[in-house]
């Protein structure tokens, strides 16, 4: 009887693997990758304004500007990301129509993730030799010219390193957006994993979402690697 039961289990573990896993990594990877796409779009700037508008930037902004954007930032972090897809809701419902599905739960993981890819990009920053940023302003480089020539060029594999931390963070975050809906992978694991007390199938679930955290922490130390001149 024990036998029957496991081969069972094994069943019908193979063929939800074979008809809903498919559909469930596409959409994990779209969710994770669009969601990483719009999060650098909002905090690489912001980033950038947090290093290069501050005391010793390039940019002259008021200090209150500065203060303000990275309260705003710090608050935006300390919130737990299970009560912020709740508290963004009426955001999701404005934007996509709907708070529910895969691309609904794009909105919360964006503002999610954002000030945490703008603290990313801000370290990254702090790390470019002063002394760069000083001999290009002695040869009459432009605030812009030396944010996009030095600054940010210089501290590209740091990017890099820090995008790949942001994408596999997001990752998680995709997966516990399951819990309301949001389809993938995540949505799996908590459906037949929790509800329906399958734990291969969560087994499995979690183990494709490893596979997928090594892969991408793989290429992104490999590109970062590849673009360090000092390595070269």
């Amino acid at each position: 009887m024990l036998t029957n039961l496991v081969q069972s289990s094994f069943s019908e573990l193979g063929s939800i693997v074979v008809n809903e896993f498919p559909s469930a990594l596409i959409a994990t990877l779209f969710v994770t990758l669009t969601a990483t796409l719009f999060a650098v779009i909002l905090g690489l700037p912001l980033g950038v304004l947090l290093v290069a508008g501050g005391s010793s930037g390039v940019i002259r902004l008021p200090k209150a500007v500065v203060r303000i954007l990275g309260f705003i930032t710090n608050i935006l972090r300390s919130i737990p990301f299970l009560i912020l897809m709740i508290m963004v809701f009426p955001l999701s419902r404005l934007i996509i129509g709907t708070t529910v599905g895969t691309v609904a739960s794009i909105v919360p993981l964006v503002i999610a993730s954002f000030p945490f890819v703008a603290r990313l990009v801000e370290s990254s920053l702090r790390e470019v030799d002063m002394g760069l940023i000083e001999m290009a302003k002695s040869m009459g480089a432009t605030p812009f010219q030396i944010i996009v020539k030095v600054m940010l060029k210089e501290s590209i594999p740091s990017l890099i390193s820090n995008l790949t931390i942001a994408i596999t963070t997001i990752l998680g975050y995709s997966a516990m957006s399951g819990i309301i809906g949001g389809g993938g992978l995540g949505q799996i694991a908590i459906n037949y994993g929790y509800y329906r007390y399958k734990y291969l199938v969560m087994v499995a679930a979690v183990l494709v979402l490893i596979v997928l955290v090594q892969l991408f922490q793989s290429l992104g130390n490999a590109l970062a690697k590849k673009c360090n001149k000092r390595l070269r």
